[in-house]
Formats: structure tokens, C-alpha cells, sequence
């Protein structure tokens, strides 16, 4: 079973499935679905389009470098079948799925510390440009939190006696 990538948004084709496209040249175009094709036939450039595997790549938004997408080339000619290497095979698929997805999250993870850093100095900057707002124009100047002021009460001996009575 032979599974094609869709010219257009990089989706997996699957027998039966999709859109074939033959041109003058004989260079033949998949694709996917009617959506794909009929951007193709727009003339749009899929590095242009948000939805597609190449905008994503060229924007930073997936993995590109990765040395387990290599394991998706194309292989034309059919192999034979070997049990060991059927097993052996199996076996590795579990360990790159298992590395891919860590790595995976180790991506999301990176990049998500460099946008919340990021917005936290943003938001650190506008509070500052903006304190005034925030700040009654009377208030202390030399006041540095925005917190309530602790405040002790005495509590006479006489007083907790009482509150002992009245518990028991």
C-alpha cells in the first residue's frame, strides 16, 4: 500500500483517495481533497496559505528538523518481506514514537518559556508607562507596593478568658 503526500498542504493520500492532476509536462500533481486542488488550480502558494505543512515549517510553527522525518522518504520499489526485520522494525517504530513525542514536547515546552517571558515584560513595561492610572494622584510617593498595611490588635487577657467560657 503506497500512501502519496498531497502537493498542496502535505497531508498523507491514501489509496482510493484524493485527486490526481496531470499537466503538459506530464508532471503529475495529488491532491488530497477538492480544497487543496482548487487552490493549486488559484495559483496560490501553499507557503502563503496559514493551513498548510509548509507555512507551518517556513513559520516556525512545526518541528523541522528532526532526524526521524527521514523515515518518511518515498521508497518506489517494494522490499521483501523478512520476519527478523518486520520485528526488528515494529520495535523501532515504538522507540521513534516515543522520541519523537518527547521530543515534541520539549519544542512546545522551549517555546512557550520564551513567549511567557516575553509577555511578562511586556506587561511589566505597560505598568510601569502606566501607574499613574492605577495610583490615586494623592497616594504616597514613596509607597512601593499596591498591598493593604498589616494591622495589630491587642488582646487583653480578661477577653480570652471570656472566649473560653463561652466554648466550653
Amino acid at each position: 500500500m503506497r500512501l502519496e503526500k498531497c502537493w498542496f498542504c502535505s497531508s498523507t493520500i491514501y489509496p482510493g483517495h484524493g485527486i490526481q492532476f496531470v499537466r503538459n509536462d506530464a508532471k503529475i500533481f495529488r491532491f488530497c481533497r477538492s480544497k487543496c486542488h482548487k487552490n493549486f488550480k488559484m495559483k496560490r502558494n501553499p507557503r502563503k496559505v496559514k493551513w498548510t505543512k509548509a507555512y507551518r515549517k517556513l513559520n516556525g510553527k512545526d518541528m523541522t528538523k528532526d532526524a526521524t522525518f527521514e523515515f518518511e522518504r518515498k521508497r518506489n520499489r517494494p522490499e521483501r518481506y523478512d520476519r527478523n526485520v518486520a520485528e526488528n522494525t515494529l520495535k523501532a517504530i515504538k522507540k521513534i514514537t516515543k522520541i519523537r513525542a518527547d521530543r515534541l514536547s520539549d519544542y512546545i515546552e522551549n517555546r512557550d518559556k520564551t513567549k511567557k517571558s516575553k509577555v511578562r515584560k511586556e506587561a511589566a513595561k505597560e505598568l510601569e508607562q502606566s501607574i499613574h492610572m492605577v495610583r490615586a494622584p494623592g497616594a504616597k510617593e514613596n509607597q512601593g507596593s499596591l498591598t493593604l498595611p498589616k494591622i495589630k490588635v491587642k488582646v487583653s487577657q480578661q477577653q480570652t478568658e471570656e472566649n473560653r467560657a463561652m466554648e466550653e
